[in-house]
């Protein structure tokens, strides 16, 4: 009897996990703020909660067995607070920053106007997004800005969860949303 009841617990627990790992991936992940290039909006020691399906929920990967597609697929908007994924150098992980154009925007540059490259208005593969710092460091337009394929966007970040310190967790920072 008691063999039963401890395969009915492993079991319940490995449903359990999966399912938790399931939705981890598909909905809704935890992304941890390091550092203080974010402040005043984000602290660091911030969690904060990340909508895996705010553009729709990806799909395949470029040149994988199954190609790159999003489902119920929804476009960035001018201002959201996105995070993303970046491979090269200097930095690898997931990343953090504001929606600052969108493919087809024209946007002035010191050598002269710049098209965000889209789909639809540039011929290409893939849409962009120009993304910038929450609080550029320097006062230059093009300051620290990157243009990001989205293929790279995970989703939007859509509020602070809770914020821990040395100290523990700041009852202050607990479930506040982000803009």
């Amino acid at each position: 009897m008691r063999l039963n009841l401890f395969l009915r617990f492993l079991l319940a627990l490995a449903v359990t996990v999966a399912l938790m790992l399931f939705f981890r991936a598909t909905a809704l992940t935890l992304c941890t703020i390091d550092g203080p290039a974010f402040e005043p909006m984000l602290q660091q020691g911030d969690r904060i909660v990340v909508n895996r399906w705010s553009y729709g929920l990806r799909t395949g990967t470029e040149g994988g067995l199954f190609g790159y597609g999003r489902l119920w697929q929804q476009p960035v908007r001018r201002g959201d607070i996105v995070v993303f994924e970046t491979t090269g150098k200097p930095h690898h992980g997931k990343m953090l920053a504001r929606c600052k154009a969108l493919p087809g925007d024209t946007l002035p540059h010191p050598k002269g106007l710049v098209v965000v490259p889209g789909i639809k208005s540039t011929c290409a593969r893939t849409n962009y997004y120009l993304l910038e710092p929450l609080q550029p460091l320097r006062t230059e337009a093009a300051a620290g800005t990157t243009l990001v394929e989205e293929q790279q966007i995970i989703g939007k970040a859509t509020m602070v969860l809770y914020h821990i310190d040395s100290s523990g967790i700041d009852r202050h920072r607990c479930f506040l949303s982000l803009p």
